[in-house]
């Protein structure tokens, strides 16, 4: 008999790696409706009751900022066929909405993150784990730009928290994880032939469970 348990995919890697890339690749060549996509940071702890000053001092690059225990809780609940409701988080004020979106079971769930490898409870749960492997100057450059344009930032305040927590968190928590992956994509979406061989292996998991 088929397993047909969904397919728990996760994608780390630091900031800026192309995560989110493999993972909008990986949506357009399996198919948006087959897959439940939950980014990790989605799940940043709510710290509305604190001052604005004191949100942007916290260290958002420690496993510590993330509610992990709610991301593990709602990718067992999608494994038993049930709905979550996933947090919305507004990066320009550090802080959650009160929205949430519903999200249904499907036969994949995709994970993506740059500390999801770091969590031991989070880890066990990846059938497949892909770690995107991409150099420190163009994950710098990258997440500046995506900073400045996508969440409001100023240069200054980009290049201060880079130097004081992604760049030591990175090397403390994201680079010694990558012993965990089954996969390395070296330099990302611009790696045709290994998101090629990651998307056949996907599908060729989901026949074999019976799901596609």
């Amino acid at each position: 008999m088929p397993n047909r348990t969904p397919l728990v995919i996760g994608i780390a890697g630091g900031s800026g790696s192309g995560k989110t890339t493999v993972a909008r690749m990986i949506l357009e060549k399996v198919g948006g409706e087959h897959i439940t996509y939950l980014p990790h940071d989605a799940y940043y702890k709510d710290n509305s009751h604190l001052p604005l000053e004191e949100r942007a001092r916290i260290n958002y690059d420690h496993p510590d900022s993330l509610e992990t225990d709610l991301l593990v809780k709602h990718i067992l609940a999608l494994k038993e066929g049930k709905p979550v409701e996933r947090p919305v988080y507004d990066f320009s004020t550090h802080s959650r909405t009160s929205q949430t979106i519903r999200l249904d079971p499907k036969p994949i769930i995709m994970v993506e993150g740059i500390l999801i490898f770091a969590e031991p409870e989070l880890r066990k749960l990846f059938d497949i784990k892909i770690f995107v492997d991409t150099d420190s100057d163009i994950r710098f450059i990258r997440r500046l730009v995506r900073d400045i344009n996508e969440r409001g930032r100023t240069m200054e305040a980009v290049i201060e928290q880079y130097r004081n927590t992604v760049r030591p968190m990175h090397m403390e928590f994201v680079e010694p994880s990558k012993r965990y992956a089954d996969i390395i994509i070296p330099e990302g979406g611009y790696n045709q032939v290994a998101l090629e061989m990651v998307i056949a292996r996907v599908e060729s998991l989901l026949r074999q469970r019976g799901l596609l």
